[in-house]
């Protein structure tokens, strides 16, 4: 475990591996093929599928990965919540058939369809939007995972905005009248089924302040972390530099894992993949600790 923010965490992307990154499945822009061929043309070690509350696109990134010889880990992004603030937790090396955690996906992709569907029906007051707009942006049909960029992609087809980040800013963002609150499990409830499928549980850029009004205490983290939690994201462009040097003592003091990831959604998002990365030697941790193997 590191005490300083290591340049090879944060960005030399033929020594790390790129653990956060988001395929078609759920709110990026590209295949999984994409997102492996991605990797690849970078020079990544290796690469983590991490669509939301979705393992769908996993078999097609296994095939990618072994048609290029790009190592995969594969995973999920898990919305949870800590005392009303919203947290996701990267599950990975997890066991697909385990039935506790498929069953938090039922549930957590039902509350998401909920939530979207009323937020179109709010939106609809000032804008001629509708269920089918949004339908029509997602690119893997039902097996996808439907989120407010496919709300923004709609916005943008129809010629309101020009790109996914003005229409997250002018109508869905959490400050809008047409936004509606996710209904998430607690973070120790994923920590803990995430653990029941032999995954490895993570979170996901901890101090990124630009989700809440507020970031997690370090006790907050710490009582995540009672119940089995792995690992803190501290390398990703939402933590400051200051938050990563707290969150770096802090996953001392907890003897938690360090990762880092670029959250990449290909076009969906500024992030370049491979601007923050993993040290080979906690993939190798991850590796250990996980149900299955990463895909080499």
């Amino acid at each position: 475990m590191t005490d300083h923010i290591d340049s090879t965490a944060q960005g030399h992307a033929a020594k790390g591996w790129d653990l956060h990154c988001h395929s078609a499945y759920s709110d990026g822009t590209e295949t999984p093929e994409g997102l492996v061929l991605e990797a690849k043309r970078l020079g990544l070690a290796g690469v983590g599928i991490t669509d939301h509350d979705t393992w769908a696109g996993w078999d097609e990134a296994v095939t990618a990965a072994e048609r290029y010889g790009v190592p995969l880990v594969r995973g999920t992004e898990i919305t949870a919540d800590v005392d009303g603030t919203c947290v996701h937790m990267l599950g990975l090396l997890y066991d697909p058939t385990d039935p506790v955690l498929c069953d938090l996906f039922a549930t957590t992709r039902e509350n998401r369809v909920k939530r979207m569907k009323k937020m179109v029906e709010n939106l609809s007051a000032d804008y001629p939007i509708s269920w089918d707009d949004v339908v029509g942006q997602v690119k893997e049909g039902e097996q996808t995972t439907i989120g407010r960029p496919h709300i923004a992609d709609a916005m943008v087809a129809m010629g309101f905005f020009e790109n996914r980040s003005e229409a997250f800013k002018h109508t869905i963002n959490k400050n809008s009248k047409y936004y509606v609150p996710i209904v998430s499990p607690s973070a120790k409830t994923v920590v803990k089924a995430v653990k029941h499928a032999g995954g490895v549980a993570i979170i996901a850029h901890p101090a990124g302040a630009t989700r809440n009004r507020s970031i997690l205490t370090d006790e907050q983290i710490a009582d995540v972390a009672s119940a089995g939690l792995d690992g803190l994201e501290v390398f990703h462009r939402e933590n400051s530099p200051e938050q990563q040097r707290r969150l770096l003592g802090l996953a001392k003091e907890l003897n938690l894992l360090t990762t880092g990831g670029s959250d990449w959604h290909g076009s969906g998002k500024p992030n370049l993949m491979g601007e923050n990365t993993t040290d080979p030697d906690v993939v190798a941790e991850i590796e250990a600790r996980g149900a299955i193997a990463i895909i080499r």
